[in-house]
């Protein structure tokens, strides 16, 4: 197959005295005054006959100036209401026709939000929310009367985006609110340094903390090639930062969006790609096995899609491979970040040369990776991977210990990755460093065991962790997802991977488990600790 290669191409250089990675500089496409929400305003009056936005189940359009209006009203009611810059926002919901209105008029009005995922549970939203203690909530109402339970202890008004309850305050019923007059979005009152949003931390070891990403441009690195020709989809909510992501490109760059409020179905997103025509998109690896694994995959049509992102875990290369064979440009990349962050740090634009890196440093970065004792190392190492972006950080909101353990006075963010940068100044992610295991003394990566299963053609996805045993250490095993139609069997699985290595710590010792599908968290990212748990709980109930 012959590819259109279609991105830029970052060029790192590397301190050997420093022993530290650095990316080009930033390159200032805007105003460096101006706020995200200050973008977004003028840049919807220059294209207002654009379309902004296209939900594929609700059936609903709206073109930039729509939108606007919307973003207006939304933003003159939460003035109406004594919002200040030092308020917060809750949100909880499904990517429906208003959301982006709501997210608009916090930017707008310099209010940051602080959105969770739909799944979280009545006492996990009455902790979250404990601590940034929203004065307004915009929820579904499928979540309202969980959501009215766990805030019960707040003065907080709940407006419900769809399935309106009868005592709720509706969407429809603010977007009634004039628009005040002569509007204008609001100046930052700590500029750029402000909090733009609040996201949750994967939490899969306890509550999520709630992480401020700072209301800077980072966010738009390695998008910058995005113009009103394209079409974005991501069904990703906004509690994700791909969700935040797209919604803010998507506004900056005068793109049209594709949303839809229902729960990810692969057949539905290839007929979305399909219908819309759509260029660019971000998905986490999940949702890229669940497409290859369906019966629609080899004869959708991919054609339009010039960015094809993903990041958030780790994807298998076989699922890279199936992906790519199917795309008619060379447009499959590979992006490593965090929460964190607030954004992308590098970016893989070279799938032949360094399939198994995560690429690049993106604009404006630096990366370090350092030892146990905080050395840093040079390349071909294996050790912590540190990243500084030289912009504020608020931290984990209300919780000064994390954030210092987080990132250090020098300003350097410890990602918790183990990884490598090679000679070219390509990452390599080996694995989360509190994920290591240890047979009879011996270190091993879960990766290294998830890469040789995921070779299996009958494998969609794989998760291995370690059972402990008190002769051995940490056995390894597997909860693996099999293709549709396909056969498979756990000792299929044990043999396989005995077959492919013989290093004995690298075995199933501690056996397989076919499931239907992997247990994760609620921002989507495979819980190793969760698919243990599943797995030593079907194991008891077996024995």
């Amino acid at each position: 197959m012959t590819f259109t290669r279609m991105s830029y191409t970052p060029v790192n250089s590397y301190d050997n005295d420093q022993k530290i990675w650095s990316g080009e500089p930033v390159i200032k496409y805007f105003d460096p005054d101006l706020s995200i929400g200050e973008i977004i305003f003028h840049e919807m009056r220059r294209h207002p006959q654009l379309t902004a936005q296209i939900s594929a189940t609700e059936g609903t359009v709206l073109t930039r100036r729509e939108l606007l209006a919307n973003v207006m009203r939304v933003s003159s009611y939460m003035r109406s209401e004594g919002l200040l810059q030092s308020d917060i926002v809750g949100i909880i919901g499904r990517n429906t026709t208003h959301m982006l209105a709501v997210a608009y008029a916090c930017f707008f009005n310099g209010i940051a939000f602080h959105s969770l995922n739909i799944s979280y549970d009545r006492d996990t939203i009455e902790k979250i929310f404990k601590v940034t203690r929203p004065c307004i909530i915009f929820c579904d109402g499928d979540e309202f009367e969980k959501v009215r339970s766990a805030t019960a202890q707040l003065d907080v008004k709940i407006v419900t985006m769809r399935n309106h309850p009868l005592d709720s305050i509706k969407i429809d019923e603010v977007l009634t609110t004039p628009i005040e007059r002569n509007f204008q979005p609001a100046k930052l009152e700590r500029g750029n340094d402000q909090t733009l949003a609040i996201l949750c931390s994967s939490g899969t070891t306890g509550t999520p903390k709630a992480v401020t990403i700072t209301n800077s441009r980072h966010i738009l690195a390695a998008n910058y090639h995005l113009t009103t020709a394209d079409i974005q989809y991501s069904h990703n909510t906004l509690d994700w930062i791909t969700g935040l992501l797209t919604t803010i490109t998507s506004g900056v760059f005068s793109t049209t969006r594709i949303i839809a409020d229902n729960p990810f179905d692969p057949a539905f997103a290839m007929r979305i790609i399909e219908e819309y025509k759509v260029t660019w998109i971000i998905q986490p690896p999940s949702c890229m096995a669940l497409m290859i694994n369906c019966p629609d995959f080899e004869t959708c049509d991919l054609s339009s899609l010039q960015c094809y992102l993903f990041g958030g875990s780790r994807a298998a290369l076989e699922v890279q491979k199936a992906i790519r064979c199917r795309l008619s440009h060379d447009c499959l990349q590979f992006a490593y970040g965090f929460t964190e962050l607030g954004a992308m740090a590098t970016v893989n634009y070279h799938f032949d040369e360094k399939a198994g890196s995560v690429g690049r440093l993106v604009n404006g970065l630096k990366l370090k990776i350092i030892n146990d004792e905080g050395v840093s190392l040079g390349p071909d190492e294996v050790g912590e991977v540190c990243i500084m972006n030289n912009q504020h950080w608020s931290g984990y909101y209300g919780n000064e210990v994390e954030t210092r353990s987080m990132r250090d006075s020098l300003r350097w963010y410890h990602s918790g990755d183990l990884g490598y940068m090679d000679r070219d100044g390509f990452l390599y992610i080996v694995d989360r460093k509190k994920e290591m295991l240890k047979y009879q003394n011996i270190m091993y990566y879960p990766n290294d065991i998830e890469n040789i299963i995921s070779e299996m053609p009958q494998v969609a996805e794989v998760c291995v962790f370690g059972i402990w045993s008190d002769i051995f250490g940490d056995e390894a095993a597997a909860a693996v997802v099999k293709k549709t139609g396909c056969e498979l069997e756990a000792e299929d699985v044990v043999d396989y991977v005995s077959y492919r290595t013989d290093s004995k710590y690298k075995q199933l010792n501690g056996g397989a488990l076919i499931v239907e599908d992997l247990q994760r968290s609620a921002n989507g990212k495979t819980n190793r600790m969760a698919n243990k748990a599943h797995f030593l709980n079907v194991k008891s109930r077996r024995s």
